[in-house]
């Protein structure tokens, strides 16, 4: 005869879930990050190529933080497309074995939460994407970004924070101009548009850092403003050869290479989300402005 005795016996009970120690494993990975993003950090202003290749990183992907271009320049910098496994596998594709151990690990915001003191604070988690070269996706050759220079150069100055007025010369042989006191930018005349989208934005991120510094210099906003530029020029596709950060050109200031990480990386952010707010800007303008589509009557 069976026995169902055991039918009516209380079940096992699983393994009580330690919250303590999943919480310190989870700070364990962010200060693991945190850690990196800073080695990264004081390593990029010792060097004016591995500076120009975290600009590099942080114009390709515009949308990531300061923070996350510093881990994606360290895990991977050559990076062109990332995503969690859950977006490869929504494409139709996915992780190759050999690498689903090897994520570039980024820190992302996991929304508010209420301290026990009443105030809020923002939980941040670990999410690991993964780069379309550790995918089965077919990879295909991106053509090189191309707009019409008129349409480009009419987005840079779409809704500008200032005034722009042309002249004919300007101090020190250079293109434009932002002048504080004026409130103004001032730009040459008879320049190439490349010479032109450099030069304007250039002075449309002093502007723009004028606006969220109460103690504005432009001797200590310029190398700012020079890597936002640079950003934008490697974003809508100008030539940056020869906007290099070396002595001769645009040397990493002494004060932001002896600076401490956090320090540099809040230097940083302020780059980022400059280029990143004259960017929106863009492309808002460059799409409002694209051509219409015609499509045939249906017969």
């Amino acid at each position: 005869m069976s026995n169902f005795d055991d039918i009516f016996e209380p079940a096992p009970q699983a393994e009580d879930f330690d919250k303590e120690a999943w919480a310190a494993k989870k700070k364990a990975e962010r200060d693991e990050r945190y850690a990196t993003a800073d080695a990264i950090a004081e390593e990029i202003c010792t060097d004016g190529g591995k500076f120009r290749d975290y600009l590099d990183v942080q114009a390709k992907f515009h949308r990531y933080s300061a923070t996350n271009a510093l881990l994606i320049l360290h895990d991977n910098k050559n990076a062109s497309k990332l995503g969690d496994k859950d977006f490869w596998r929504d494409q139709g594709v996915y992780i190759k074995r050999q690498e689903f151990n090897r994520p570039i690990k980024i820190i992302e915001s996991n929304g508010e939460y209420t301290r026990d003191d009443g105030s809020i604070g923002v939980s941040y988690n670990i999410k690991r994407v993964y780069d379309i070269s550790q995918t089965t996706a077919r990879m295909k050759a991106q053509p090189p970004v191309s707009h019409d220079a008129r349409a480009l150069l009419g987005a840079l100055i779409y809704k500008k924070p200032v005034p722009i007025q042309s002249v004919d010369e300007l101090p020190n042989d250079m293109g434009a101009l932002y002048d504080h006191e004026q409130k103004a930018i001032f730009v040459c005349r008879g320049m190439g548009a490349s010479d032109l989208f450099y030069e304007v934005s250039k002075a449309l991120a002093h502007a723009e850092l004028a606006m969220t510094n109460e103690n504005y210099s432009y001797s200590t906003a310029d190398f700012k403003a020079h890597c936002v530029s640079y950003i934008l020029c490697k974003e809508f596709g100008i030539e940056t050869d020869n906007l290099s950060f070396s002595p001769a050109d645009f040397d990493i200031p002494k004060e932001l290479s002896e600076a401490d990480p956090q320090e540099i990386r809040a230097e940083l952010s302020e780059i980022r989300d400059t280029a990143y707010d004259i960017s929106a800007r863009m492309a808002r303008s460059l799409e409002q402005n694209k051509a219409p589509r015609h499509t045939e009557q249906e017969r």
